[in-house]
């Protein structure tokens, strides 16, 4: 019995009598508990006590005295979320010199730096910040040359983070880092001929390259020909020599020159489309007849 009435005991302690005095003591300010990256600023009587910036466990007492006592039921405790933040405006309405109709997406990151500048000196600092990142876009980068905004992004963030940095640290939020990600056209009927024209050029080139192609093909075709018909008028200007040669070669053996002769005609005779009988020597009347039957008043 001892043991369950000490554990019980302990129980509710532990459960609502440690839980009860600690919200006592922290409502009566003897204590605060800072997370990281917070700030705790604390106002009575439209004075500002104290700010507490730094995370940890914090005693009021010797900060503020005896108005720790009342500073939680008469005055406000302000808690501020000190982590970087990070905007991004879209397509902020900008003239390039030329007259086009631009647009400009700019991104910026931003902190409170003075907790009670950002408390008092404006009541809606975030959006001020905004209208003033806005503005500065619109009054520093209006009448660049087109092509200078296309490509020099870099230069026109530097631009627009000096013009409004001095400006937001009064109102105790100060700007980051600053970076312009998007230009594009805000003309509907501009991007269209844009892109006829682009595809008009690429067609152009494409074109041109064909015919290019076409003209290489042609040259090295005809050099080709060209050489090709040398070469052979070169051959048929050499073959009757080379065949003269041959012949006189043959020629001097005669019976080498009589076999290739009797071939030769023989290979002529095959070749054309006359007619040939063949008769046996010394037929007499039947060579006479044939030739008759052949001739063409004959019937």
């Amino acid at each position: 019995m001892n043991f369950l009435t000490v554990f019980g005991g302990t129980f509710l302690g532990a459960l609502i009598v440690v839980p009860t005095l600690f919200s006592m003591a922290k409502l009566f300010g003897i204590y605060a508990i800072v997370p990281e990256r917070r700030c705790y600023v604390y106002v009575l009587f439209g004075q500002v006590e104290a700010k507490i910036d730094e995370p940890g466990l914090w005693f009021l007492w010797p900060i503020i005295g005896w108005k720790a006592l009342i500073v939680n039921w008469l005055g406000t405790c302000y808690v501020l979320d000190m982590r970087l933040d990070q905007v991004y405006i879209r397509s902020a309405p900008v003239n390039s010199e030329e007259g086009a109709p631009m647009g400009i997406g700019i991104w910026y990151e931003m902190y409170i730096s003075d907790p009670v500048a950002y408390l008092f000196k404006n009541t809606d600092p975030r959006g001020s910040l905004g209208a003033n990142v806005g503005n500065s876009t619109v009054r520093c980068l209006s009448n660049l040359p087109l092509a200078n905004m296309m490509v020099n992004r870099h230069g026109m963030s530097r631009t627009v983070r000096d013009e409004v940095s001095p400006k937001s640290h009064e109102w105790g939020y100060r700007l980051g880092s600053v970076y312009i990600r998007k230009v594009h056209f805000r003309d509907h009927e501009m991007i269209r001929q844009i892109e006829s024209k682009v595809v008009n050029r690429l067609r152009q080139v494409t074109s041109a390259i064909k015919q290019d192609g076409t003209n290489q093909v042609n040259i090295i075709t005809s050099t080709a020909d060209r050489k090709a018909a040398i070469e052979f008028a070169k051959a048929a200007a050499i073959r009757p020599q080379l065949v003269g040669e041959a012949l006189q070669k043959i020629c001097q053996d005669s019976e080498t020159s009589e076999a290739l002769f009797t071939i030769l005609e023989t290979q002529k005779l095959l070749d054309g489309k006359s007619r040939l009988t063949l008769v046996p020597q010394q037929s007499g009347l039947l060579t006479e007849l044939l030739a008759a039957r052949d001739s063409p008043g004959v019937t």
